[in-house]
């Protein structure tokens, strides 16, 4: 009878650790038997979809007209631009951007001449003031790196068209009548005009890069622009060249 005993004990023993090894282990049927399916696609938890996005632009911009001839001064424009832009999304965090903006530019700077009526080292000048009316047709390419919730990080490069609608030089003179009569001899203006009516071409083609950060809705945005064409229409003399370049920062909102 003990013998019977210690048999069925050793049984129960046996039972009772087989049941508790079935606990701890994993089951082998499992409900998302994909996992062993090695031709599965997986589901892309941020599928691209085609879409476009609006905003609307205001901030600071500077010109500098870089010169090589005596005609044109070399010469600093301050001003602001507005304009409104439409972006189209694309995948990879790429995106297109297009638009365009009006800026108004004012800037002022002194040319000065040795007088050719007095034997001394006096100087006479012209005070140029410049207000200039523009609009920018862009077109980007960028590049937006996610940083932190909402917080973006982008760059961005591409064409632009700036197009001169209007640029008077008012001129406040202080010329003997022989330096004048020079100056106008050489074909460079003494009084105000109209620098776009014949002197100056209108399209001035830019190539841009710049960046920014952007927070939900908000852009905070700067770039610069480097004049590739020469803007004087018709060069009287060798080497008679300008160019136009700018630099702006900008503060823009998606609606």
């Amino acid at each position: 009878m003990k013998r019977i005993g210690y048999i069925v004990l050793f049984l129960c023993l046996s039972a009772g650790l087989m049941w508790a090894d079935d606990k701890v282990k994993p089951g082998m049927q499992i409900e998302d038997n994909t996992f062993f399916d090695p031709t599965a696609k997986t589901v892309d938890e941020n599928p691209y979809t085609f879409s476009t996005e609006y905003r609307i632009e205001a901030g600071y911009v500077q010109h500098w007209q870089r010169a090589r001839d005596i005609s044109f001064p070399d010469m600093y424009l301050h001003g602001v631009r507005l304009g409104a832009t439409f972006t189209f999304v694309l995948p990879k965090h790429f995106s297109l951007q297009t638009g365009a903006y009006y800026t108004l530019l004012y800037g002022r700077n002194e040319q000065h001449w040795r007088s050719v009526d007095v034997v001394s080292v006096q100087t006479e000048y012209i005070r140029h003031r410049v207000l200039a009316h523009n609009l920018t047709v862009p077109v980007r390419a960028y590049y937006t790196i996610p940083l932190w919730k909402q917080l973006n990080l982008f760059f961005y490069a591409g064409p632009q068209l700036h197009i001169g609608l209007a640029q008077t030089d008012y001129m406040d003179k202080h010329l003997s009548s022989g330096v004048e009569t020079w100056l106008q001899s050489q074909g460079i203006p003494t009084d105000t005009y109209d620098r776009m009516a014949d002197e100056l071409v209108r399209a001035n083609i830019q190539l841009g890069l710049g960046g920014g950060f952007e927070w939900d809705k908000y852009r905070l945005q700067s770039g610069y622009d480097f004049g590739l064409n020469n803007l004087v229409k018709h060069p009287q003399r060798k080497g008679q060249y300008m160019s136009e370049w700018g630099w702006y920062v900008s503060f823009s909102y998606r609606f």
